[in-house]
């Protein structure tokens, strides 16, 4: 009995209660370079927590392919997503210290939060913020933050009460954003404190993440060790500079390095106790980050890989099995630049993976690769298994991102007929010009949001972006008034499939002012 009840307290706690097989340390290295190569990544850094000891932390590759800098287990990226399990770790806090529950309505704690219905507004709550069932789509409103605005929390908040909902409230699972720029709002209204300074005098220097910055300019400015992304294009690598996500805040602004990161895995399989043997949050509330708060289907080619029978959301992380033992893990995405964690807290084991080139492949590859080691399984070449359904998957994409040619081309008005202000109730303004004699539109709160409309029939345009490495091309369709002016115009992405989802154009609901 007694044995039977320690295991159970062990499970409940998420103690590690068997032992892992020890993780081969030099095939992970000739892994993680074989993957880099394959998939045409510079730079990597890596680090392997296993039974509370930092078992591996290394740099791979550079930093940088205009200046050449080395990779090393210090220098940081953009951790972009992974970001959003700190927020829910800084709210566990204030649950811990009494300050909120994590049943607490969001509007006792930000009287001003507005959702397009009252009902929602009404009920939504803390724990919803952070497991995206808020009834909002895939990225919906990601514009506000995406890539890089002016717009402060203020403005964000202000806009949330026009995004039309994609479902009904907690009954799907839609990854959003903005939901967790939120919640960042509500640790700093509870803490007197901004979020960026909360996380980091409360987490991140408690688990002494040093060169670790809530945001990439607070970075030290004697600091030169940071990597930037890199993005595929026309047969060649493009750095491409980024500020980390720093507008999204409590969703995905954190830069970091492996090193740091290893001392938030370690604390993350020891039930919130710090290296230090401080505790940062309770067991208690671990339990509810690592609870499902919703589900979604299993996958059939997950569960051909590894057996996945369920796969979930908590607060701030995926959940799911594999190969039968209990898996929580994260991924991170910025313009060039992805990041990966995985625990698999029954065999206290944890892997954080951060590269400068937007290849999860890459990254899964080494991961899968090392919990095969971890559980004994079946040796597999992960890094070829992976670049053959990537690469496929890759041709076909950019194969269908071409639009087709249109049946019938009609002609466009005169230039000046589509030229004006159009305002979006979230977004704001964007404006169509004519200059030079061609047309252009201003996207007036994002900088990288300019670019020329190329006729595609009737009064449909091609956006091209100024900035080709966004990927982004988009149809812009207006609607004209019996005197031929424009009453409206709907977006949406030229390729769903090649342009980030938080390019969330078909959100839009532009109207001429």
């Amino acid at each position: 009995m007694k044995l039977k009840k320690l295991a159970t307290a062990a499970l409940l706690a998420g103690w590690a209660f068997t032992s892992s097989a020890a993780v081969d340390t030099d095939k992970i290295s000739e892994v993680i370079n074989a993957s880099m190569t394959r998939f045409d990544v510079p730079g990597m850094a890596v680090a392997i927590v296993e039974n509370d000891k930092v078992v591996f932390a290394k740099g791979f590759g550079v930093a940088n392919l205009d200046t050449n800098s080395k990779v090393n287990k210090d220098t940081l990226f953009g951790i972009a997503s992974n970001t959003k399990a700190f927020t829910s770790a800084a709210l566990a806090k204030l649950v811990d210290e009494g300050k909120l529950s994590w049943d607490d309505r969001v509007i006792d704690h930000l009287p001003e939060f507005r959702l397009y219905d009252p009902y929602v507004t009404r009920e939504m709550r803390i724990r919803d913020l952070l497991s995206h069932r808020s009834g909002l789509g895939l990225g919906q409103g990601d514009l506000m933050i995406w890539p890089s605005t002016d717009k402060s929390v203020a403005d964000i908040l202000s806009g949330l009460k026009y995004l039309k909902p994609a479902s009904s409230f907690r009954s799907q699972y839609a990854y959003n954003n903005l939901m967790f720029v939120t919640a960042g709002e509500v640790v700093a209204r509870i803490s007197g404190m901004s979020w960026n300074d909360y996380i980091e005098k409360n987490i991140l220097q408690p688990l002494n993440m040093t060169n670790s910055r809530a945001g990439f300019s607070r970075i030290a400015k004697n600091n030169k060790n940071w990597a930037i992304g890199h993005i595929p294009m026309d047969g060649k690598l493009h750095p491409f500079f980024v500020n980390y996500l720093e507008d999204f805040r409590g969703a995905g602004a954190i830069a970091s390095s492996v090193n740091d990161m290893s001392q938030w895995l370690r604390t993350q399989l020891a039930g919130g106790k710090m290296p230090n043997g401080e505790q940062l949050f309770s067991e208690k509330q671990q339990a509810q980050m690592w609870h499902p708060h919703i589900t979604s289907l299993a996958s059939k080619s997950a569960y051909e890989a590894y057996h996945q029978q369920f796969r979930g959301y908590g607060l701030g992380w995926s959940i799911e099995d594999y190969h039968g033992v209990k898996k929580l893990a994260h991924g991170g995405g910025i313009l060039g630049m992805v990041s990966q964690v995985t625990l698999l807290p029954e065999k206290n084991v944890g892997i954080v993976i951060l590269s400068n080139q937007q290849a999860f492949s890459a990254l899964s590859a080494v991961t899968h690769e090392v919990l095969e080691d971890v559980l004994e399984l079946e040796d597999k070449d992960w890094v070829e298994e992976l670049a053959k359904k990537h690469f496929a998957g890759k041709e076909k994409a950019y194969a269908n991102a071409v639009p087709k040619a249109p049946t019938d081309i009609q002609p466009q008005l005169p230039n000046i007929n589509y030229t004006g202000t159009l305002h979006d109730d979230w977004y704001g303004d964007v404006i169509v010009e004519e200059l030079d004699g061609k047309l252009r539109i201003d996207f007036t709160h994002t900088k990288r949001l300019k670019g020329e409309l190329e006729h595609y029939t009737g009064n449909t345009f091609i956006v091209k972006w100024d900035e080709k490495l966004l990927e982004a091309d988009a149809f812009i369709r207006f609607s004209m008034s019996a005197d031929n002016r424009v009453e409206s115009a709907k977006m949406n992405a030229v390729s769903t499939q090649v342009t980030d989802f938080s390019f969330d154009f078909r959100n839009l609901d532009l109207k001429a002012k």
